[in-house]
């Protein structure tokens, strides 16, 4: 045999057998790619602390058809976000119509998410690709819209440069929304004016006011319950660190402040039980 002709014959078939290595490679890298996430638990972000729906497990597809629809629809679920976190509801509902497209958008269809939250670093939840400022970012993926109005509380109490916001009333949405664009949410320079719009349009100031009106009417409760005070998160401030200084377990810490986790940010309140101040 011609000694060229055997060179390239054996040349060939290791091309061959690299390339059908290489595919199986592929191939297998792909299947265990899925199987990995077909197996993984899912982490529940859903709310458990609230009279709403438990998380299913599974992805519900969720449609509206109208912005009343929508309103009507999550109206009471900003109100309990207000009570629990006090993020303005006109400010939960006006940011969820804006960017989930009042539920109708392509993230929001595709992923439940209603505000636009990327993964960002720590995310161990479930997630998706989309265009968004750059093309295929990573975005959060709910099993349920409300899951995403709970995470979207989370969000904004857990990060230091939100914390200014909640020096604000809760009802001067006006400032809210203005914060909430120099803070970063969004790059669009016009996002407070079409915040402002739509709360004014929609007349979503309204649930705020209930809310407030609400929690008066139990004032004379309120007042005569002194058994909680609220630390401002400093520098050096842990879970442990508190729960020594307070005389509480970071489990009980956790559970008063609806924590998932142990990361605290600047500027964060945390409830804390007045009885044990002075121990």
């Amino acid at each position: 045999m011609n000694t060229k002709f055997l060179v390239l014959f054996v040349f060939g078939i290791f091309l061959i057998g690299c390339k059908s290595k290489k595919a199986y490679s592929d191939k297998l890298r792909t299947k265990n790619v899925r199987a990995a996430r077909k197996n993984k638990k899912p982490v529940n972000t859903y709310p458990t602390d609230t009279s709403l729906p438990e998380d299913s497990g599974r992805f519900v597809e969720f449609r509206i058809e109208s912005i009343p629809e929508y309103i009507k629809t999550f109206s009471a679920v900003a109100q309990e976000e207000m009570r629990i976190y006090d993020i303005p509801a006109s400010i939960t509902l006006a940011q969820g119509l804006l960017e989930s497209g009042y539920g109708k958008g392509e993230l929001a269809l595709k992923t439940n998410n209603h505000f636009g939250i990327k993964c960002h670093k720590g995310w161990q939840g479930d997630y998706d690709f989309h265009d968004d400022d750059e093309k295929g970012e990573c975005f959060r993926k709910y099993n349920h819209p409300m899951s995403s109005f709970r995470d979207h509380s989370i969000f904004l109490t857990t990060r230091s440069r939100y914390a200014f916001l909640f020096d604000y009333k809760n009802t001067d949405y006006k400032s809210w929304a203005k914060g909430l664009r120099k803070a970063g949410y969004a790059t669009d320079k016009k996002y407070p004016q079409k915040l402002i719009y739509l709360i004014e349009k929609h007349q979503l100031y309204t649930y705020d006011r209930e809310v407030v009106k609400g929690r008066r009417g139990k004032r004379g409760i309120a007042a005569a319950d002194t058994n909680t005070i609220i630390h401002v998160v400093e520098k050096g401030d842990t879970l442990y660190s508190l729960s020594k200084k307070y005389y509480m377990s970071v489990e009980e810490l956790m559970q008063m402040n609806n924590l998932r986790d142990s990361l605290l940010s600047i500027g964060q309140k945390l409830k804390i039980k007045n009885a044990n101040i002075n121990k």
